[in-house]
């Protein structure tokens, strides 16, 4: 076997392989009769039809069988011999089919092309300057937070002695047809809850649920706009008919020692459920911080290092980010369907991120590499046991589907890398600055290298 390389890009070789005629021509005489050992060719007594009618009759079975037993080791052979480190499968075409009409006759000659990780030299990674900016806590932002903990605590109490109103909760059963489309399914839902006046409810609801008490029916339309979120109704006119079933007004608990004791046998006040809160938050904005110098770090390092990385590793991490974008979408009640969302922009968004994040990911590699950085068993088994604890899972249920999908030695990579962007954090030069806020919202920088670690490895 004669093999060739060239260098197409720092991620991308071609190999030509020729598999010479010697070679095809023994394989295909060897398949030829293990054919002819099996067939039954009328006019011929099992196993001895002549090869010629053999070939004639099978040729694209016997062809493919040559091709299969061939190609596959004269490619591994060749990736072998070159070194080189593939990424996925190579693209394998044949330079002239015409051989695969007469084989045997000449040598087989084999196009491959196989992309590859490059070769990273590390430039200074160590002693990066990266600012630090820590959110400040502020009073108000006490305020908020024990006003929302009010709110996730409040009673709901029925309505008996006036109509509703604003802000009052209304459960309705209701029916639904869409006006001018008479063979449309009726909508038919029971125990809806309607908060009047509330973010997300259409005006309809609030003006006709408005001065409403239980056992009262009322009928109204509703003009959906072309953007609502239920493409089902979006654009659409509906006829309502309503049952109110109840009516009831939010309470929140009085802000007294006696509600923090009732939280938690620790707070013996609400100032101390304050100072509690205010550790809580501390301990968060200095996290977010921390999270912010990670990102910054990586960042900077990925812009010293402007190295080309496999398209097919780009490729995966951007399906991963727009799966990723859809399931938060949906999570969020937002259908992926509507039209306001500019798709194309956000693939494209979504390639240069990727492409990032891939950089990302294989400088952590190199990085690791150099510092003889190692994970133990112990680290993965540790890293496993958290993670069933925050899936709600068994630890048996997670390391099968694990196992399934070869994600142990994914968790040994990404702490690895982890550590290896510790290791930059800890050799950093690290500046505290003045807050100051963020125009633009960031994910939390160690998830990057994590993410885009799903991607490459194979």
């Amino acid at each position: 076997m004669k093999t060739e390389l060239t260098e197409v890009s720092p991620t991308r070789k071609e190999l030509t392989i020729e598999i010479e005629q010697a070679q095809v021509r023994d394989a295909y005489d060897r398949i030829s009769d293990e054919f002819s050992k099996n067939a039954k060719v009328p006019g011929f007594r099992p196993g001895h039809a002549p090869r010629s009618v053999i070939r004639t009759r099978y040729k694209n079975e016997i062809r493919t069988e040559v091709l299969r037993e061939l190609v596959p080791d004269a490619v591994n052979n060749a990736i072998v011999e070159h070194s080189l480190d593939a990424v996925g499968e190579p693209e394998v075409h044949f330079e002239n089919e015409q051989t695969l009409e007469n084989l045997g006759d000449d040598a087989i000659t084999v196009k491959v092309g196989v992309e590859v990780f490059p070769d990273i030299t590390l430039e200074n990674y160590k002693g990066l300057e990266v600012e630090r900016r820590t959110r400040p806590i502020t009073d108000e932002d006490i305020d908020h937070t024990i006003q929302n903990l009010r709110e996730s605590l409040a009673s709901m109490i029925p309505v008996e002695d006036r109509a509703s109103e604003l802000g009052d909760t209304v459960t309705v059963n209701a029916n639904g047809r869409i006006v001018d489309e008479p063979d449309a399914e009726e909508i038919k839902v029971e125990d809806v809850e309607v908060v009047i006046g509330g973010p997300n409810v259409q005006p309809e609801f609030t003006e006709n649920l408005t001065g409403v008490k239980p056992d009262e029916k009322k009928t109204f339309t509703v003009d959906y706009p072309a953007d609502f979120s239920t493409n089902a109704l979006a654009g659409k006119k509906v006829e309502y008919v309503m049952d109110v079933t109840s009516v009831r007004r939010r309470e929140l608990p009085e802000l007294d020692d006696e509600w923090a004791k009732s939280i938690n046998e620790e707070f013996d006040s609400v100032a101390t459920l304050r100072t509690k809160v205010r550790e809580d938050l501390e301990n968060r904005t200095k996290h977010e911080s921390d999270e912010r110098v990670r990102g910054e770090l990586l960042r900077k390092l990925v812009a010293a290092h402007p190295i080309e990385v496999p398209q097919s590793l780009i490729e995966k991490q951007a399906n991963f980010l727009f799966e990723s974008l859809l399931r938060n979408m949906m999570s969020q009640g937002i259908d992926p369907r509507t039209e306001q969302v500019n798709w194309d922009g956000a693939r494209e968004e979504m390639k240069g991120q990727a492409q990032d994040d891939v950089r990302a990911t294989l400088l952590m590699e190199r990085i690791a590499e150099a510092e003889n950085i190692t994970v133990s068993n112990e680290e993965v088994e540790a890293e496993i046991q958290a993670m069933a604890r925050m899936s709600r899972q068994s630890v048996e249920q997670l390391r099968g589907a694990l196992t399934k999908a070869g994600g142990e030695r994914s968790i040994a990579q990404r702490l690895r890398n982890r550590k290896a962007l510790d290791l930059l954090v800890e050799n950093a030069s690290i500046t505290d600055a003045e807050w100051s806020e963020p125009q633009v919202a960031t994910e939390s920088a160690e998830a990057k290298p994590a993410e885009a670690n799903a991607a490459t490895t194979e």
